[in-house]
């Protein structure tokens, strides 16, 4: 097989996976945002109940954060393991030629950090939205308490 075959192939499936990865993180993101503006914490009766409604999807997040980096170095391990065979293979120690293959093997990297960073600062959001309305959650249990002692 083609080595520059070989090449293109990593580079669209690596980068293919990491702008599905940035598809899904923003989509998810936005969904739990408008999930959390209509949501109607009165309408729970426990608090169970409530927790598993708005962790919906969270998670997700939480992974993509944690595991994008490394589908980016394994993008930028394949594309340096393409440029070392391709220099056995030609012989040819052109400076030039192998800077420019690690460079372009590196942008997997970077791409897998620009995904990671921006799933992990969704998930810290969306994870304080949650402690926000369980504690809401437990104030109106216990105003319901109270009010029913009354």
């Amino acid at each position: 097989m083609d080595i520059e075959l070989i090449s293109k192939i990593v580079d669209y499936a690596i980068m293919g996976i990491l702008g599905f990865m940035s598809f899904l993180t923003l989509f998810f993101w936005i969904e739990r945002v408008l999930f959390f503006r209509k949501l109607d914490i009165s309408k729970y009766s426990t608090k169970e109940r409530l927790e598993i409604d708005i962790t919906n999807n969270i998670s997700i997040l939480s992974s993509f954060g944690a595991n994008a980096p490394y589908v980016g170095l394994l993008g930028t391990v394949l594309g340096i393991i393409v440029t070392f065979y391709t220099l056995g293979e030609s012989g040819n120690l052109d400076v030039k030629s192998i800077m420019t293959s690690l460079a372009l093997a590196l942008k997997a990297t970077a791409m897998g950090l620009a995904v990671a960073i921006p799933a992990i600062f969704f998930y810290n959001h969306l994870i304080r939205k949650v402690d926000v309305i369980l504690a809401k959650w437990e104030i109106l249990e216990r105003r319901r308490g109270e009010a029913k002692k009354v």
